[in-house]
């Protein structure tokens, strides 16, 4: 979700003053990083400036052969001009920025009459081989950036397979879910949401599955196919519930070491009956939803009773039990994954989303997700310790 820029500060405020959070009360907090346009211009202006180097580093060099007297030399100068025009230009740049380095050293050794001396020579020669070599990296960049730009793509089709996008409204509900990876430039992890329509209504999960990478990413998968199918067809939430913990059941023998005893994924699930202004809930081991009215009012959903993790059966067995709250209209409710709640700031503190949401009104599940995962990334200053999935339906 693309950052849409930090909240301007009030007029008449000293610089390094606590700015007040929008709309989160009148409580101090730290000042954010730079976002939005402001990030975005000095991305600019550093990608300007990095492609500039190379000719600057030219101007330079001749500059200071000019101006000193002829036994000083700007070797280093020309050497760098080709080595980093490598990786930012093309390979017709970088060949042009070695022969005009090249040119450069020797109509200068010409004109200060040193270029018979051996050692002006020796210089020619090792900036003319750094301006091979320059080449031969821009090849082997590029071949790595095709690479990089096809797992990147490949990433990208992963998670539109294993956690595709919701439609808009399913049902009558407006939707809308966010997904932001820990790790920089990842698309999924071992959080999960789905929203799945059926005959007894919208019915939803979102989790955690313990562990990282592809292990994470494939029990994300098994507990996605399992639901799909099991909110077609079962009768009861409970059963749902039921049908992924021997989904998991079954993964984990599959799975040697560590991971087929210790395999487990907290999880809730949400069932939106069609016609009924109401939501029940199946919480196993994961963050209670919220639900926010209309005026404003928060209201956490916790679980009455304690429930152990999907996966984690062999260590007891107790029925599962649905428990039901109003969903009156315009209400909307919220599942999340700790990825958001244990979000730390600079003092260590968590991010809790009951005081940071209390009050505040928003008139589309994509505002409540955006102005969300916005703060969360002031509070943390920009860096996830932990994935984090949101999922929100609202009723019209």
């Amino acid at each position: 979700m693309d950052d849409e820029g930090a909240p301007a500060r009030a007029g008449g405020r000293l610089p390094g003053d606590p700015v007040p959070d929008p709309g989160l009360g009148d409580r101090p907090a730290p000042v954010p990083p730079a976002t939005g346009p402001a990030r975005r211009w000095r991305t600019s202006y550093g990608r300007t400036f990095v492609r500039l180097l190379p000719v600057l580093l030219i101007v330079v060099a001749i500059l200071y052969d000019i101006f000193t007297p002829r036994y000083f030399t700007a070797g280093p100068l020309y050497t760098a001009a080709p080595l980093v025009a490598a990786p930012v230009y093309s390979r017709r740049g970088t060949a042009l920025t070695g022969v005009a380095v090249v040119a450069a050293v020797i109509g200068l050794q010409l004109g200060k009459g040193v270029i018979h001396y051996v050692d002006s020579l020796t210089e020619l020669i090792t900036i003319a081989t750094v301006a091979v070599l320059a080449v031969l990296v821009n090849g082997f960049v590029r071949r790595t950036g095709e690479r990089l730009v096809s797992v990147r793509e490949i990433a990208e089709a992963a998670q539109r397979a294993v956690l595709p996008e919701p439609a808009e409204r399913i049902g009558g509900f407006e939707i809308a879910a966010c997904y932001e990876a820990a790790q920089a430039d990842a698309f999924i992890g071992g959080d999960l949401y789905a929203v799945q329509d059926s005959s007894r209504g919208i019915r939803l999960i979102v989790g955690d599955v313990r562990g990282k990478g592809m292990g994470a990413v494939a029990a994300v998968a098994v507990v996605i196919g399992a639901f799909r199918e099991a909110a077609e067809q079962e009768a009861t939430l409970e059963a749902v519930a039921q049908r992924l913990e021997r989904a998991l059941a079954r993964e984990g023998a599959r799975r040697d070491g560590l991971d087929a005893f210790e395999g487990f994924t907290t999880a809730v699930l949400a069932e939106l009956p069609h016609g009924d202004g109401t939501v029940r809930i199946v919480n196993r081991g994961h963050p209670p939803p919220l639900l926010l009215y209309a005026d404003g009012t928060l209201r956490p959903l916790p679980a009455r009773e304690s429930a152990l993790p999907l996966g984690m059966g062999e260590l007891g067995v107790w029925p599962d039990r649905a428990e039901e709250a109003a969903f009156p209209g315009g209400a909307t409710l919220l599942l999340y994954t700790d990825g958001l709640s244990e979000a730390r700031d600079a003092r260590g503190e968590f991010y809790d989303p009951h005081t940071r949401l209390a009050g505040r009104v928003f008139r589309h599940p994509t505002e409540l997700l955006d102005t969300l995962a916005d703060d969360v990334r002031r509070h943390s200053g920009g860096g996830m310790a932990d994935d984090m999935a949101l999922l929100a339906v609202r009723r019209p």
